[in-house]
Order: C-alpha cells, then structure tokens, then sequence
C-alpha cells in the first residue's frame, strides 16, 4: 500500500519568540501541496528564523524521516522518534503509536528545546510537524483537516 510522508521542521530562536517575528512563525504552515514526485520519498519541508520562515523542500528516503511506519494486517502503525533524548520539553508519558487504515492520515507535531553544549548560546527551538497517509492520495491531501491529530506539544518556556 502506498505511504505518503510529509515532515516540516521550523526552526527559530528566542528572537521569534514574541512580536512579529513569532506571528510571522505562528502563521507558518503546518501543511503543503505534494510535489508530483513525492513517492515513496519524503516530502521534507524546512522553515528557518533566519529566512523569515520561508519553506523550502526536498525530498528524502523514508529511512531518514524520524518516525516508525510499520504495515501489518491492511494498516500502518505510525510512531515519530522523540530525539535527541535530551531536548525539551520531557516527555514521561508518550501516546501510543496510532494505527491508519487505508485512506486516513494523520498530523503529528513534537517541539523541542536545546541549548548550546556548553551553554553560551542561546536556545533553539524545533517544531516537527508529521504528516503521513495511508494509501492513495492528492497532492492537497495536507492541506486539509487530518483523520487524526495528535499533539505532543509541551511548554518550551
């Protein structure tokens, strides 16, 4: 069956954390049209601070996308990878994977908090937003509500 991935990274620094540089992150997509070559490569879509937010995609094996998908009796278990282990906020109890059937997809979205090794820069944050359907698609399928969300998003501070 086919599997369609789309996972966008955003990036920024205390700096986009209040005024218009966090509207301008707050606004940014959590969803994007699938290029027609998308399958069976991830569709990774990367937004950084320093370039006011503005995407830019690529295409990468699914084996390098941190997330499990696992087919098993017609559906797809899908788990996203919490690494580094060390990042914020922590997670104690995490949800279970969730399982598609052909048809739905799912949204995903983890945050994260790192400082530098040794602490003499400031922090980073990541938002990783996973987007993942089971079976045949449109190249707006993202675009559109999900079958499922979960948000495991924490307080970054």
């Amino acid at each position: 069956m086919e599997i369609t991935v789309q996972w966008i990274r955003t990036t920024w620094t205390k700096e986009s954390r209040g005024g218009d540089a966090a509207a301008r992150r707050n606004a940014a997509p959590v969803g994007f049209a699938l290029p027609h070559e998308a399958a069976p490569l991830a569709h990774v879509i990367r937004m950084h601070e320093r370039d006011g937010f503005e995407p830019y995609d690529s295409r990468e094996a699914l084996s390098k996308v941190d997330v499990q998908l696992r087919e098993a009796d017609d559906r797809l278990r899908v788990f996203p990878r919490v690494q580094p282990l060390f990042a914020l906020p922590p997670r104690k109890r995490r949800p279970p994977g969730v399982r598609l059937v052909p048809g739905q997809w799912v949204r995903w979205q983890l945050n994260y908090r790192f400082s530098s090794a040794l602490g003499i820069r400031g922090w980073t944050y990541w938002l990783d937003t996973f987007n993942i359907a089971y079976g045949p698609v449109n190249a707006d399928v993202f675009l559109s509500a999900p079958t499922l969300f979960i948000d495991e998003r924490g307080p970054l501070r």
